[in-house]
């Protein structure tokens, strides 16, 4: 039974979200446009679980680029409506649009002649009526058996509100640099901030060998660097192949005699790499999509300046 009841929520929900697609018009760009040309900063107001979204669509905004704080509507009608200043946009969250507190509030914000965009259920409401631009996120129903606990309402606000911060995200040409700056710290930090430099082994911890050398050779670089696999350079040094210790192990089940092979023999043609300066992320990615486990780092010219091993990404915290 809990099962199904579960299965029933989403689906109620996920039918909402998809209603809501139709619904992206000319209002939600005029909504867009609005908060582009926002001179001041961005509050988001509600009541209840209205309220805990627009609390989330207010921090959602703020860390993609768009200046943003919420104002608790019952709050805002005991001394915090100072917070709200001419050049600001007020966004109102509010299910049934009839909200009291924000009622209450609505004359104070056209005092500021601040413009008003309102997400509603009902979009014929009183403070729909008195906004500049109305965003209509109805349900058919709530996933409450009763149809009154706040469910598919409350996610068809918050994936409205994601859509107008990506919308501004995209607009404004948010770049990596940007979103860095709001995202020091935590795991997502790591991901932006954290190089490839900063984590692959280099000068003479990088495991390489000339293409010439017998097989053996390249047996003790693998060992004694300890990353899986070496570089094999030609005689100028520049990269030609690489061999694992999976390449290894192959060869020896197919062949009884390996010891009069050189490494040229043995390795694999252009080796999976990435340049310099790149973010260990992306080095992350490439050795997720290839399955494997050490990545050669390269300079401009080509050439190996580094190793990276999924150790050294997981030590890291990426992984």
């Amino acid at each position: 039974m809990s099962i199904e009841k579960g299965k029933e929520v989403i689906r109620i929900e996920a039918e909402a979200i998809r209603a809501l697609e139709n619904r992206i018009d000319e209002n939600f760009e005029r909504a867009v446009n609005i908060l582009l040309n926002c001179k001041g900063r961005v509050i988001v107001t509600g009541m209840g679980k209205s309220g805990i979204i627009a609390k989330k669509i207010a921090s959602t905004l703020t860390s993609t680029g768009t200046a943003a704080f919420f104002l608790h509507s019952a709050e805002g009608l005991h001394g915090d409506m100072g917070a709200v200043l001419k050049e600001d946009v007020v966004i109102t969250i509010t299910k049934s649009g009839n909200t009291e507190e924000i009622v209450q509030l609505m004359p104070m914000f056209k005092r500021q002649n601040v413009s008003i965009i309102t997400m509603t259920g009902n979009p014929e409401s009183i403070i729909a009526q008195q906004s500049d631009v109305v965003l209509d996120v109805s349900v058919k129903e709530e996933a409450c058996p009763y149809d009154l606990v706040p469910t598919a309402s409350t996610t068809t606000a918050l994936v409205m509100g994601d859509a107008l911060a990506l919308a501004l995200f995209q607009e404004r040409g948010f770049s990596i640099d940007d979103f860095v700056q709001f995202h020091p710290g935590g795991d997502i930090g790591r991901r932006l901030l954290l190089r490839v430099d900063d984590v692959m082994r280099s000068g003479e911890d990088i495991a390489k060998v000339n293409e010439d050398v017998p097989i053996s050779q390249a047996i003790l670089e693998i060992t004694s660097k300890r990353l899986g696999a070496t570089c094999i350079l030609d005689g100028n040094d520049h990269l030609v192949g690489i061999v694992t210790d999976g390449d290894l192990r192959r060869l020896m089940e197919n062949r009884q005699d390996i010891w009069h092979l050189t490494a040229k023999d043995v390795m694999t043609k252009n080796p999976k790499s990435v340049r310099a300066g790149v973010l260990a992320a992306h080095a992350l990615h490439v050795m997720e999509e290839y399955s494997i486990n050490v990545l050669i780092i390269k300079d401009e010219d080509g050439d190996p300046v580094g190793m990276v091993h999924i150790h050294d990404l997981i030590k890291a915290g990426l992984v």
